[in-house]
């Protein structure tokens, strides 16, 4: 199993971006998928995820600006970021679990694999 993790840059307040995380080795339709991110000096959260029935978690500070899609032909879990701003500077990383996680969905020691994260960096 592995995830590739792409599409971070550097945007500024306002902007967009849409991160890609592509899969091998399994199919996004068994599994939990999650995207984090790690600001600096603070702890990884969990921002967007879903599982194998549709249940899905936004965190807060991104509800209403990011959306979390998929491609199943390319095996590709997209997370779209709108109206970005400098609190949403981190990095970001995917991350998957072959279990049917529900209530800890958001929290990362739910995930058994993760990509290599990307670097957002949100300017003012």
């Amino acid at each position: 199993v592995q995830l590739q993790a792409s599409g971070g840059g550097l945007v500024q307040t306002g902007g967009s971006l849409r991160l890609s995380c592509a899969a091998s080795g399994f199919t996004f339709d068994d599994y939990s998928i999650g995207w984090f991110r790690q600001a600096p000096g603070l702890e990884r959260e969990g921002i967007s995820c879903v599982n194998g029935i549709g249940d899905t978690y936004y965190a807060d500070s991104v509800m209403g600006r990011f959306t979390m899609s998929s491609d199943n032909a390319k095996n590709t879990v997209y997370l779209q970021m709108n109206n970005l701003n400098p609190e949403d500077t981190a990095v970001y990383y995917c991350a998957a679990s072959s279990r049917l996680i529900s209530s800890t969905i958001r929290y990362e020691s739910s995930y058994d694999y993760w990509g290599q994260g990307t670097l957002v960096t949100v300017s003012s």
